[in-house]
């Protein structure tokens, strides 16, 4: 059903707003049963040409909270929290649902420690450790390897031990959505433990790289 009027004045420009019933064919994660048919509002995107989209019989994956004392209406987290079914989105979804309650799930990443360089024995040779800060203090750390005539090669570790042989985390995992969405997009001042211009630079650059591979916040 179609909202008009004041109750949908603020909609946003090429969208529309809907009140939506639907039938729940499986939940994914949540802390309380929903309903088997339930109701909520979108605004929804128009078509292609300008129009009011068509809803019914679509499957759609929704991200949701539950409405005080109502089971049968959710309310949507976010404006783009309903999408279109697909057998990888939700394969991705449910990957990424199970990550988070695991026991050794990655923490959320909310700044950088102490970071420093240190030269090998060869020309080209070294290696940049970045100490992170996370939510619930645990360990985390970035390491950049240099080796002469080769491609400086990156990995996370979790805990106090450090693992290089972790390599960086597969994009679209719970792991590379706290670096990609938590790490400052600079390396703070601050964190450098160098006095050698050189050497602060070259820890810069290595965090640069880690930032360029793990891509943008999406």
């Amino acid at each position: 059903m179609k909202i008009k009027g004041a109750e949908a004045a603020n909609v946003a420009p090429g969208r529309v707003r809907f009140y939506i019933e639907a039938d729940v064919t499986a939940l994914i994660r949540g802390s309380n049963a929903v309903s088997t048919r339930i109701g909520y509002v979108a605004d929804v995107p128009l078509n292609e040409r300008g129009r009011d989209p068509k809803l019914k019989k679509q499957r759609v994956l929704l991200f949701a909270r539950a409405v005080p004392n109502r089971p049968d209406q959710l309310q949507l987290t976010g404006l783009d929290s309903q999408r279109a079914f697909t057998p990888e989105l939700d394969a991705l979804v449910r990957g990424i649902a199970r990550e988070v309650v695991a026991n050794d799930a990655p923490p959320a990443v909310t700044g950088v420690g102490n970071a420093f360089h240190v030269p090998g024995s060869l020309p080209g040779e070294g290696e940049t450790q970045v100490f992170l800060q996370t939510a619930n203090g645990a360990p985390v750390s970035l390491q950049i390897l240099r080796r002469p005539g080769e491609q400086p090669r990156w990995s996370v570790s979790l805990g106090d031990i450090v693992d290089e042989s972790a390599g960086p985390p597969q994009t679209n995992t719970l792991l590379w959505y706290r670096l990609a969405c938590g790490l400052p997009r600079t390396l703070p001042a601050e964190s450098i433990e160098s006095g050698d211009p050189a050497h602060a630079a070259i820890a810069r650059e290595d965090y640069r790289i880690v930032l360029r591979a793990l891509g943008p916040c999406a």
